[in-house]
């Protein structure tokens, strides 16, 4: 078998394994917002909720990290990776938290499916990705398929329309921590070692926004059966969520891994509406099939970013 025959092969495994890690993604990311949904119908304090749920998760990858004996080193790079990683990872999901009760678990699922072009343009400026056409023409009908439920859902918000557009500026936050992660990734560092580090840093953001706004929260979490049950939940979904998350970033580069936000899209309406009761956004049909096809017009335009691992350190 001739060698260019066995990189072929290779490079269709490390295609199969990125495309399973990307379902796998935004499939746990949407969980994540539902049981962020579930928890505040149970009167969980939801910054309190989202800090202790990112601590958990912190201490379980670092757990897991310990056991696999990856290099966990602490230093400048580190900690700064840790505080800045963890402060872009924080914000939209404190927005997400917050807005939830408001929007819907459903459109803010959808707003995830924005941060791909915003990411593939940045990657593009930046020389971490090649200008491919086939790529294109997925992110964009991938983001059109996000419009088009986004735009049913802000004509009909009513009062609130303040956390529509609040919920609509993530997509921006998650493009720069996409392109932060790459461009800073400590060398040598293991993927489960840096989630534990950005969960930990997202945590740590959180801590004086949970004191000031919810005060004494912390027991009254930790002490109601529902909203406990609920937090060791968020804890599981976020620890395999953010592992296969950097392991996917790793592999594939950030606008491969922005798509999990399409495939977060679907997949959290889908359960907004069958299993939370949210009524079904206008055009799900298109906007799913939009979606659908965008994800595998910009999977078959390259696949997982030519040399992303090499780029990073």
């Amino acid at each position: 078998m001739s060698n260019a025959t066995l990189s072929h092969k290779g490079t269709d495994r490390a295609g199969l394994y990125a495309l399973g890690c990307l379902l796998l993604v935004g499939t746990f990311l949407a969980l994540s917002l539902v049981v962020a949904k579930l928890a505040d119908e149970a009167g969980a304090p939801r910054l309190t909720f989202l800090m202790a749920a990112m601590a958990g998760a912190s201490l379980v990858l670092g757990t897991i990290g310990a056991l696999q004996r990856q290099p966990m080193a602490f230093n400048r790079r580190t900690l700064e990776y840790a505080a800045v990683a963890g402060a872009l990872f924080a914000v939209p999901n404190a927005l997400a938290f917050l807005a939830v009760r408001h929007v819907g678990a459903g459109f803010i699922s959808l707003s995830f499916a924005f941060p791909i072009l915003i990411t593939w343009v940045l990657a593009v400026w930046l020389s971490l990705e090649r200008l491919r056409a086939l790529r294109l023409l997925g992110v964009l009908l991938g983001l059109s398929g996000g419009l088009v439920l986004a735009m049913a859902k802000a004509g009909g918000a009513g009062d609130a329309q303040g956390w529509v557009l609040l919920v609509l500026a993530m997509p921006l936050v998650i493009a720069l921590g996409n392109i932060y992660r790459t461009l800073r990734w400590p060398e040598g560092s293991s993927p489960v070692f840096l989630a534990a580090l950005m969960m930990l840093g997202g945590a740590v953001t959180l801590v004086p926004f949970a004191l000031l706004f919810e005060p004494g929260q912390l027991g009254a979490l930790i002490t109601t059966g529902d909203a406990l049950r609920l937090l060791l939940v968020e804890v599981a979904v976020f620890s395999v969520l953010y592992l296969f998350y950097f392991v996917l970033q790793k592999l594939a580069g950030p606008v491969y891994l922005s798509q999990i936000g399409m495939v977060a899209a679907l997949v959290g309406t889908l359960i907004a509406v069958l299993a939370l009761g949210e009524a079904p956004p206008p055009n799900l049909g298109l906007a799913a099939l939009l979606v659908a096809l965008g994800t595998v017009l910009f999977h078959r335009g390259g696949g997982p970013a030519a040399g992303a691992a090499a780029r990073i350190g």
